[in-house]
Parts: C-alpha cells; structure tokens; sequence
C-alpha cells in the first residue's frame, strides 16, 4: 500500500501558507479616505471655534515693542513683537473700528443715538459719568473713545449694536481675523481685565493701521487732546499729543495685567510711523520709551 504521509505534509504546508497570508492582510493598513478639498475647508473654517486661534493667555506685564513704516509696512525694530500680550483699551481701537464699519455700512448716523442701559453706566472708571437711561450719539461716543477711552461708553456701543458684549466680542474677533490679527482675541469691548482676551504688538500695529486707512475721515479723533461732554471736559490720555513733534494719534492702555501699553502713530518729514510699546512699568516709562523710538526712527 502505498503511504498517505506526503500529500498530508503538502495539506499542511499550503493550510499554513493560507493562514499567514490572511494574518499578513489583516496587519496591512487600509488606505483612508478620499478627502476632498471642499471637506478640509469645511473643517478649517467651522470646526475650530474663534477662540482657539490666539493663546490661552498672556504674560502678566510682558513687555513688547514694534516700530513700523506706516507706508510701506517694513519692521524697522522689534522687541518680542509677536509674544501673547493684554491688550487692555487698546481694545477700544477695535470697538471703533466696528462702530466706524455700521456708520459706513448705513446702519447708524453719526448723528444716531445710542441707549445707554445700567450695565453700561456702571462700568468702572476710565468714564463719562454716563447715566442709565440716557442717550449719547455715535459721534460723541467715538470721540469718548478715542480721547478719554471710557468704559460706560464702551459697553454702550457693544449693547446697542450687537444686543450685547458677548455678541459683540464675538464679531470683535471675526473682524480681528479677517484683518489678519492671528494671535488676538475679544472677550470685551473695552480690554478690562480679562486673561483669556490676548493679542500681540504686531497685531495692535496691524490693527492701528487698519483702522486709520479704512477710516481716514475720523483721524481728527485720535489727534484731539480733549473732549467736552454734558458740561465736562477730558483730557486726552494719550500724553504725546502737543508735546512730541508729530504724533497724531492713537490709543493707550492699562490695566494691571498688562503694564502701561500705547499705540502712537507720527509723521516726520514726510515719513509716517507707527509705533507699539507694550508691559511699560509706568506711564512715563512706556512714554518715554515710545519717543526714543520715534525719534531713532524717523
């Protein structure tokens, strides 16, 4: 007879060879999906929410410094100029922005008043002394802002054009992201003390600029060295105005988490710069510092 041994030995041999072929395409990856374009777009721009863009926080008092050529854009120093910074009111130059942007888009006058409600009115100094209740107009709250920065009128503004801070802060955002301000975000309107509203000295630069070309027309605003109101006069908070040959703007900034911060804008000789300091320990300190610049600079 004869043996059954050999075909059995190849039964096995091939059963073996099968079974590590099927061990071998399970261990194998699978290809993934096709993604269009259209889906990768979809997620950049809906799935991350605004806040998630800039940093969680900031530097408590980190000190910042940026000079650019206003007419050309080009860095001519820069100190940390992208490190996460409290914007404190430099905020307001964004509030203004969007308050310029309904006046231009027909939604308000600048003759249009504005409510103000008790949240409004109780917001802490610097303010008008706002009274709930009142009314003040689009123009007048836009000098408040640029000159004495004042929180009442601040919060009046979000109010009334978003239905509230919140709301408002939001489109503050939206707007600061599509002017290119990659490292801020809005919480408030007003840059009260908050850690999670951040931004840089670069964007506050960006920003500065953004809001003087969009809205020449109110460049007289940011040069005021005061404002009269119900009976009062304020003055400017911007020190360089009258004493720095010149400086024709834009906004300052303080609260304790941030250190002194100022925006200036100037024009020597034909030359226009603008001009960021940041975390300065004192108002004379950030002051001083910014007039060093402008003068190596110019």
């Amino acid at each position: 007879m004869r043996s059954s041994k050999f075909p059995t030995k190849i039964s096995i041999l091939l059963l073996a060879l099968f079974l590590a072929a099927c061990q071998t395409a399970q261990n194998q990856p699978s290809s993934p999906p096709a993604v269009s374009s259209a889906a990768v777009t979809s997620v950049e721009t809906t799935s991350v929410p605004v806040s998630a863009y800039a940093p969680a926080t900031a530097e408590e008092k980190g000190f910042s410094a940026l000079v650019l050529n206003a007419g050309t854009g080009e860095e001519l120093y820069a100190v940390d100029a992208d490190a996460a910074r409290f914007p404190a009111s430099l905020t307001k130059m964004m509030t203004l922005y969007l308050l310029f942007e309904a006046v231009a888009e027909g939604r308000y006058t600048l003759s249009s008043p504005l409510t103000v409600s008790e949240n409004a009115a109780a917001q802490p100094p610097a303010k008008i002394g706002l009274k709930a209740g009142s009314t003040i107009t689009v123009q007048q709250a836009a000098r408040a802002l640029a000159v004495r920065s004042a929180n009442d009128v601040g919060m009046a503004i979000a109010e009334n054009l978003a239905g509230s801070e919140a709301a408002f802060a939001r489109q503050m955002t939206q707007q600061a992201r599509a002017l290119g301000l990659t490292r801020t975000r809005f919480v408030n309107a007003t840059g009260l003390p908050d850690p999670k509203q951040v931004t840089s000295a670069r964007d506050m630069a960006k920003l500065g600029l953004a809001l003087k070309r969009r809205f020449p027309q109110y460049a007289g605003y940011y040069r005021a060295k005061s404002f009269a109101y119900n009976g009062r006069t304020f003055k400017a908070t911007n020190n360089l105005l009258g004493k720095v040959a010149g400086v024709d703007g834009l906004k300052t900034g303080y609260i304790r988490m941030s250190g002194y911060n100022l925006v200036a804008t100037a024009r020597r000789g034909g030359k226009q710069l603008i001009v960021v300091v940041m975390g300065g320990k004192s108002e004379s300190a950030r002051d001083k510092e910014v007039t060093r610049l402008i003068e190596a600079y110019s």
